[in-house]
């Protein structure tokens, strides 16, 4: 099969290939969520935790997402670049690199490590932990453990987009899945067994993420498209600046997701408080372990768009490279339809199974408080799904074209100028509700800006030369 990617990669057909690589992307990316969401199902279902240790969780999770930020620009650039490089047929250029991709992923990790064990309770802060006391004490006790394993969380993120780009996506699928297995057969025994609390939920994920990384470097030892040399783990800057460029629109897309969920939380901490029910201390930690919840459902669903659209960076960069401008634009129509066929049914769910969705997450151990006000929060705050969908497939496609800049600026107008803007603007008129408003507002917005960017693409893609043309 090695041998044969190139032509494998020119004449199957587009709907073949993008099942190929998207399936097991989609799986690797649900896997990856699963680590997060996994922990706060059993911290709900946990008596002594609850609410409380769902709070702090909420909290936690956008540090580990600037984490995952910076590990998807070094490998997402790397992976469409890689791709680029073999559709070029300079297969130097794809092993530097890898090589380099390897080397600053392992560099940032520790970095990031330092300083957030540096500035670990003004982070929190700076995330709302102190909506009150218990969820501050959790989510530090949380942290410490998972700020551990960092260095090989953002490792082996880092690694599975270049996995991929050699042309195994099983393998990237299996390694992240054999984590999060780990992780799902830990919790238990470490939050109920052992009764570690918050910190064996996090000691459980740090050993999954231990568990990935480990499977990354052996493959990264047995590679087969390209063949990594000693030489090629010196830094050179030339290649970083080629290949970094193209992973920005994934680091922006979570980084600025970062900054909308600061400005999510703190707006929740700030009119939670003058709510008449939530500004009591005994329900102040429910708005903030809610918006977790819906946010934890709507990074499922997110996971499988941005899985479909990810799986096909190869075999856009690759028909791109090698001038099949024709197999690239047939292959955006079938991505499009699929991520909208997934937004609509992700749609149906959150209008039609609210209380069952809460239920997971242990509503039956809180007061009534917490299952009205998750019910409103999924219907309001998911009801753009659709458009969601759409928009996040282009943002990743345009990345596959080699288009960095337009699909960064896109990202970034979606998730700092409106989803930020709107988070701070909107709890002015609307209260608490406001903040759940700003979620769809900002993706019905963002959705008018990207149907002409869609246009745009087509026309560019679109070849009258015969020889171009699929037979």
């Amino acid at each position: 099969m090695e041998k044969n990617m190139d032509s494998y990669m020119l004449t199957e057909k587009p709907g073949r290939l993008m099942l190929r690589y998207s399936v097991p992307c989609i799986i690797s990316l649900l896997v990856a969520a699963l680590y997060n969401i996994v922990d706060q199902i059993f911290i709900a279902n946990a008596s002594d935790l609850g609410s409380y240790g769902n709070a702090a969780n909420t909290v936690v999770f956008p540090l580990t997402v600037v984490a995952l930020a910076i590990a998807v620009m070094i490998g997402d650039g790397c992976c469409a670049f890689v791709s680029l490089s073999l559709g070029m047929g300079k297969k130097g250029d794809a092993a530097k690199s890898v090589g380099n991709a390897v080397v600053l992923s392992l560099v940032s990790g520790l970095v990031l490590m330092a300083l957030y064990f540096l500035f670990m309770e003004k982070l929190l802060t700076l995330f709302g932990g102190r909506v009150n006391e218990e969820t501050f004490r959790r989510g530090k006790e949380y942290f410490i453990y998972i700020n551990l394993g960092i260095p090989f969380y953002m490792f082996g993120q880092a690694m599975n987009p270049v996995i991929r780009s050699d042309g195994n996506p099983r393998f990237a699928m299996v390694s992240t899945l054999a984590g999060a297995a780990a992780n799902i057969v830990l919790d238990p025994v470490m939050i109920y067994g052992l009764h570690w609390g918050m910190m064996g939920a996090a000691v459980a994920t740090v050993i999954g993420q231990i568990l990935t990384a480990a499977l990354a470097v052996w493959y990264l030892c047995h590679m087969k498209s390209v063949k990594v040399g000693k030489e090629n783990f010196r830094l050179d800057g030339k290649i970083m600046a080629r290949f970094l460029p193209l992973g920005l629109c994934s680091f922006f897309s979570q980084i600025s997701l970062v900054a909308a969920m600061a400005a999510v939380n703190n707006m929740i901490r700030k009119y939670g408080a003058l709510d008449p029910i939530f500004g009591q201390e005994l329900y102040a930690q429910i708005p903030m372990a809610v918006i977790g919840i819906v946010m934890k459902f709507f990074q499922i669903v997110i996971s499988i768009v941005v899985g479909m659209s990810a799986g096909c960076i190869p075999v856009v960069g690759f028909n791109m490279g090698a001038g099949r401008k024709d197999r690239a634009r047939e292959l955006f129509t079938r991505l499009l339809l699929s991520e909208a066929a997934v937004g609509a049914a992700a749609l149906l769910i959150v209008e039609l199974l609210p209380k069952e969705l809460i239920g997971i997450f242990g509503a039956g151990n809180e007061s009534v408080y917490y299952t009205e006000f998750a019910v409103r929060s999924f219907r309001i705050y998911l009801c753009m799904l659709i458009p969601a969908c759409v928009n996040k497939a282009s943002f990743i496609y345009l990345q596959a074209l080699g288009k960095a800049w337009t699909s960064t600026a896109l990202s970034m107008i979606r998730e700092v100028a409106f989803g930020v803007g709107f988070a701070l603007l909107l709890p002015l008129f609307f209260g608490l509700d406001g903040v759940l408003y700003s979620m769809p507002v900002s993706d019905i917005l963002t959705f008018v800006i990207t149907l002409i960017v869609i246009a745009m693409t087509y026309r560019e893609l679109s070849d009258s030369d015969p020889k171009t043309k699929t037979a």
